[in-house]
């Protein structure tokens, strides 16, 4: 250990785990102060091109080389174990022939039954086509494949559901939906992930239309459900209302889209969106037909011109971008006590030692290494508990909405502080809690089967 390299600490996702109230909030406060005197010293002390910089790249290196070896010892992070026993002559005839006759002549006579006699009733695709695979881009499906293993070994540590991965290799969009409707009766759900923007749009959309199971894009989905979470706790800290800000969200892809549908089915009135080529507007033929949609129902103002334009006199601020392209000065415009959710990874739109210098009031990111990280991980798991749970037929906006009401309020009034909005990921009650809210909801909104 290098010496000016901190001591472990205990990651603080971690310190939720199995605790809450009082004993939750004073191990937060325990990792908090160690966080502020130690890593962010380490770690983010210099502006951004100094030693923070160098310090990243070269813990980056480290983490690269632990992964690549890990991988390397696992060989693979996921595998198929049997819930039965085959140890004798009985064990073989009643697993498999003559017996597996039984429940398949069951299953034939009525489909549904497979939830019963198989394992389809836990169990998840996880499907790509891997043209975005995280921040790589397009490497292929096969390439994707370690994110696909990751993401199943995550459904089954944080909610018990068997997945497995599946890499098409194809970039038509019915070739890939066929092929997904055709192995659709073999899962109780479908995952899509790391599908590049417009084609993902598309592919869920048909999905949707032809399998009678969950099609879930988490990209999307899981991304807005967080951040509708994020918006609630840190409305509820500085006493606005959902429906009376004025919000920007920069970028114009596939997961900014759907944050920013979600966030208007919260109740959010007044969006402006930004592309690199500045403020989405209604008739801007540089619009994409999915900009075109959006620029429909947001900026009803018709403003024009930068982001920094945008941002005047904004409360919210939510970034699905590039780095580095909202400055302290641009947030010291907003509105007063703004919230700043910058998710771009691993370099967010800013970072929340300068959007603090503007005058934010609440800073939030896709990082790990901050407080308030924006984490899919307390979203997808729970969804698709609650899903497969009443073998739901859709994964509508009534449970994602349910969803993200339960995350957000898994930090009480007394834990919540502008650097505590968002719930632990390793706290097993917000997987439970998001469950069970699912649920109710797929009840509620008429897709629950069971």
């Amino acid at each position: 250990m290098a010496e000016d390299e901190p001591a472990a600490l205990p990651s603080a996702p971690l310190l939720g785990h199995v605790l809450h109230g009082t004993a939750k909030t004073a191990l937060y406060e325990t990792w908090k102060g160690r966080y502020n005197k130690e890593i962010k010293k380490k770690y983010h002390a210099a502006p951004f091109g100094g030693r923070r910089a160098n310090v990243t790249e070269e813990t980056n290196m480290d983490l690269k080389e632990r992964a690549l070896k890990a991988h390397e010892q696992w060989g693979g992070k996921i595998e198929v174990v049997a819930r039965c026993e085959v140890n004798s002559k009985d064990d073989l005839s009643i697993a498999y022939t003559p017996g597996v006759a039984e429940p398949c002549l069951k299953i034939k006579d009525d489909p549904s039954l497979s939830y019963t006699y198989t394992r389809r009733h836990n169990l998840v695709a996880v499907i790509t086509d891997g043209t975005a695979v995280l921040g790589l881009g397009d490497i292929g499906p096969i390439a994707g494949m370690p994110v696909m293993e990751g993401k199943c070994a995550l459904f089954k540590a944080f909610a018990d559901v068997d997945a497995f991965p599946l890499c098409v290799a194809s970039k038509d969009v019915d070739e890939i939906v066929r092929t997904i409707q055709l192995i659709s009766g073999s899962f109780g759900g479908i995952n899509l992930e790391d599908i590049a923007a417009p084609r993902c749009f598309e592919i869920e959309r048909k999905l949707k239309e032809v399998c009678d199971i969950p099609v879930f894009h988490d990209d999307q989905h899981g991304t807005a459900v967080c951040c509708g979470a994020a918006l609630i706790n840190a409305c509820r800290l500085t006493g606005r209302r959902v429906e009376d800000i004025k919000m920007v969200v920069n970028g114009c892809g596939a997961a900014a889209i759907a944050v920013t549908k979600f966030l208007m089915f919260l109740g959010v009135q007044h969006i402006t969106m930004v592309e690199r080529f500045g403020i989405v507007c209604e008739g801007d033929e540089r619009l994409n037909p999915a900009q075109a949609e959006m620029a429909k129902v947001t900026n009803r103002s018709h403003m024009t011109g930068t982001l920094a334009d945008a941002v005047k006199g904004a409360d919210v601020f939510f970034g699905m971008s590039a780095p580095q392209v909202l400055t302290a000065e641009m947030v010291s415009t907003m509105a007063k006590d703004p919230m700043v959710f910058a998710m771009a990874n691993p370099v967010p739109e800013i970072w929340p030692e300068d959007a603090r210098k503007g005058g934010a009031a609440v800073v939030g990111t896709g990082r790990s290494d901050y407080p308030n990280q924006i984490n899919n991980v307390l979203a997808f798991p729970g969804i698709f508990r609650g899903a497969l749970d009443v073998r739901a037929s859709d994964i509508n906006e009534e449970m994602k909405l349910a969803a993200a009401k339960a995350i957000a309020y898994c930090v009480s009034d007394e834990e919540l502080n502008p650097e505590y909005i968002m719930p632990m990921a390793f706290d097993k009650a917000v997987i439970r809690a998001v469950a069970d809210a699912v649920a109710q909801a797929a009840r509620d909104s008429g897709v629950a089967r069971i």
